[in-house]
């Protein structure tokens, strides 16, 4: 006999299954929010430049344009929620490509698609970097939509000896972009939540070859204090980005929320947003 209870079970499990677009899914926190939405269930669409579902460079206009068309085909018109997680952290004007207008063009991009979805919601993955020095030039580029211009503020940041100002530079106009976004029509007017998170010193294979020289670690340890239980792990960020894309969050957004052992904490002191 047929337990009647199973068809209501299968039914919901069904209405609960969500679909997932999340970039930079080949490795670090990409990756171990995959593995947890999907063992939770869920569909995920993965973008990286391989070893994914949509192999797209997002450096350039032409893999940004594949991601959305192959995105819209792959979720049958619809997205649930997205995370653009893509990054990397580079003494080159690339970075602020992929990590500023790369992000945010996954975000643009993919913003029809969520407004078809269930339930939309949003997250880009910031850094605590977002509280470092950053460069005026590039960072007004990234928001007044001037690659070129921000590109060309970075080759300089690089002349003048202050490289590392470019992946802090990329990740505070991201920041601010989400923040300026995220109370718009077309993000809040239309019910999607949209929010970054800013990790501390995750173990990647981005942040790998600054944990294993001790004298870069000592800089980096200086620049991101971590009291709390120090280096986090992919598999920690991944719960974060869970709770902020699932229909359970119904308020959040405009935020960045650090997730970064108490690193905003202690460069802040009492100050706050």
């Amino acid at each position: 006999m047929t337990d009647p209870s199973r068809g209501q079970q299968d039914r919901s499990a069904d209405q609960a299954a969500r679909t997932y677009l999340i970039t930079g899914a080949a490795s670090g926190i990409g990756r171990a929010t995959a593995r947890r939405l999907s063992a939770r269930g869920h569909r995920v669409i993965g973008a990286d430049l391989k070893d994914t579902d949509i192999g797209a460079d997002l450096s350039t206009a032409e893999g940004r344009a594949l991601l959305a068309e192959a995105a819209a085909d792959l979720g049958g018109g619809r997205l649930d929620a997205v995370i653009a997680c893509a990054g990397i952290a580079a003494y080159d004007p690339v970075t602020v490509r992929v990590n500023a207008f790369g992000a945010i063009a996954t975000l643009t991009g993919l913003r029809p698609l969520l407004a078809a979805g269930r339930d939309p919601r949003a997250v880009a993955v910031a850094s605590v970097a977002v509280l470092h020095p950053a460069d005026p030039a590039i960072v007004e580029a990234v928001l007044a939509d001037d690659e070129a211009a921000a590109v060309a503020a970075a080759r300089a940041a690089i002349e003048r000896g202050e490289e590392q100002r470019v992946y802090a530079s990329a990740k505070h106009a991201l920041a601010r972009w989400v923040r300026r976004a995220a109370v718009s029509d077309a993000w809040a007017g239309a019910g999607i939540p949209l929010n970054a998170i800013g990790p501390g010193i995750i173990r990647t294979p981005m942040s790998r070859p600054m944990i294993e020289d001790p004298e870069i670690r000592a800089i980096a340890d200086a620049a991101v204090p971590m009291p709390l239980n120090g280096y986090g792990e992919p598999e920690q960020v991944a719960p974060l980005l869970d709770f902020l894309t699932s229909p359970e969050n119904t308020h959040v957004t405009g935020q960045v929320v650090f997730i970064d052992g108490g690193a905003d904490a202690v460069l802040r002191g009492e100050l706050s947003w």
